[in-house]
């Protein structure tokens, strides 16, 4: 009699564990779901980049999401120096504010003179280092 009423509990203690875990799954389904209907309407703001490629000062507007930093020149900001890696630092937008990553550079990526080593939020007026190529950064327009 015993083993048929353990039986019987072990069956409960699996099926209360499945409807737990069915629920816990439709909660996140449904809050993923909800950050997608949400999410479309929030684009990036535009984002200004000044820096200096020989001896020339540049500003760039970068209307995306994303923007990679470095060497290579499939990157969205190309910056002609030694001291830059290919692929050197990435800035990104989520969570409603933008976010500068190293991405393994020699020389490191520096935010306003501290090495940056997880992702770090940015704001207009920080200064950026990738290699010895110094960036500014601002969300408006650049002075004329």
């Amino acid at each position: 009699m015993s083993g048929i009423v353990v039986l019987i509990l072990r069956s409960l203690t699996t099926l209360a564990l499945y409807l737990f875990l069915g629920w816990s799954l439709l909660t996140l389904w449904k809050d993923l779901r909800q950050q997608q209907k949400t999410d479309p309407n929030q684009q990036a703001p535009g984002i200004y980049l000044q820096f200096e490629i020989d001896e020339q000062l540049q500003a760039r507007r970068y209307p995306g999401p994303e923007i990679i930093l470095g060497r290579d020149p499939t990157c969205d900001c190309t910056l002609v120096s030694e001291t830059v890696s290919a692929r050197h630092a990435r800035i990104s937008f989520h969570h409603k504010q933008w976010w500068l990553e190293d991405l393994g550079s020699t020389n490191g990526t520096f935010l306003n003179q501290e090495l940056v080593e997880v992702p770090t939020v940015i704001v207009p007026g920080d200064q950026i280092h990738c290699g010895d190529v110094p960036i500014s950064l601002t969300h408006e327009d650049p002075p004329a």
